[in-house]
């Protein structure tokens, strides 16, 4: 615009000309703390146990994504009701970039088993990034007279009924992971629900229950010793710690496969400035060898993704464990 068609300059009063400083220069100070105001401590919602695999992922890279962000990294565990509790206070978390929480599986299981959620797993979240997965193993306590996925589906035709497995909770992706396995090799095996993945391990090496689908990552050490027997894994190839160990596909259920995989996210409506600014946080960390290389201690297979992509994962994510859910007959007890 031409500077003669702006009105002749007036006087201005000592209040109008500290509004009009304070005006010009928010945008200056807004880039240096840059969108979602980072010097505040980013708040990180976990809607799982303190000791879940989720949890363990996320503190490995704390201190990375501190580093990344340029801002403390705060992690807040909220579990409850599958992790609805925590996702609850995740999706009504202020949408300015400040709160986000990370994710699991069980984020688009849950609308399939708790119909009645106090929220939609896909139109009140802004995912940011998948940030890995894991595989699983199907073990079995020693006592179990199997050394395979193909002789336990012998010995639980022979025996139906007779044979139990144990997950972390109804509803659980461990849940669905040897429901699936049920399902797929139509057999009669009895569900024990346990609270945590913790309980469950416990009560499989204690021979109080004989099977059940796992993480790789704390199963390995008792699978080399000999106190767990793996039988399959669940993932599409084999698993480079357990080699031998053949998957659930080559055994006859080509259909199966299945991983537990984390994701960030944060409420509906954050401004596209701020969840760039995140995915970023997280891309930059996991440049980092502390952090990656704490991932795959830990069993992760890192699979960051952007945000675009994030959001079409958990569509079909989502879809995908609706059928599973209704092809095991997946019910609350």
């Amino acid at each position: 615009m031409p500077l003669d068609t702006f009105p002749a300059p007036r006087r201005l009063t000592r209040r109008q000309a500290l509004a009009w400083s304070a005006a010009l220069c928010a945008p200056a100070l807004a880039h240096a703390q840059g969108p979602g105001a980072a010097d505040r401590p980013l708040r990180v919602i976990l809607p799982l146990s303190a000791g879940s695999g989720a949890d363990g992922a996320i503190r490995a890279i704390q201190a990375s994504l501190s580093k990344a962000l340029g801002q403390p990294v705060v992690i807040e565990n909220l579990p409850g009701a599958g992790g609805i509790t925590g996702t609850t206070q995740l999706v009504r978390a202020p949408k300015d970039g400040s709160v986000i929480g990370v994710v699991s599986n069980n984020h688009v299981v849950n609308p399939h088993v708790y119909p009645s959620a106090p929220f939609d797993a896909i139109e009140d979240i802004t995912p940011i990034t998948v940030i890995g997965a894991t595989p699983f193993v199907l073990v079995a306590h020693p006592s179990v007279q199997a050394r395979n996925a193909r002789e336990l589906i012998a010995l639980a035709k022979a025996k139906p009924g007779v044979l139990n497995y144990g997950s972390s909770g109804n509803g659980t992706i461990l849940h669905l992971g040897a429901a699936m396995f049920v399902d797929q090799a139509q057999l009669d095996i009895k569900h024990i629900p346990y609270r945590g993945m913790g309980p469950l391990m416990n009560d499989i090496l204690g021979g109080q229950v004989q099977l059940g689908v796992v993480a790789v990552a704390p199963a390995a050490a008792h699978i080399k010793s000999g106190s767990l027997r793996a039988l399959g894994v669940t993932t599409a190839a084999r698993v480079p710690s357990l080699p031998g160990v053949p998957t659930l596909a080559e055994q006859g259920l080509p259909r199966y496969e299945l991983e537990g995989w984390i994701a960030a996210v944060a409420p509906a409506g954050v401004p596209p400035a701020d969840v760039a600014r995140l995915y970023n946080g997280f891309k930059a960390a996991l440049t980092m060898s502390e952090a990656r290389d704490a991932l795959v201690a830990q069993g992760y297979e890192i699979k960051l993704t952007p945000p675009d992509a994030s959001a079409a994962f958990f569509r079909s994510e989502l879809a995908r464990m609706g059928q599973v859910v209704k092809s095991a007959s997946v019910k609350m007890d």
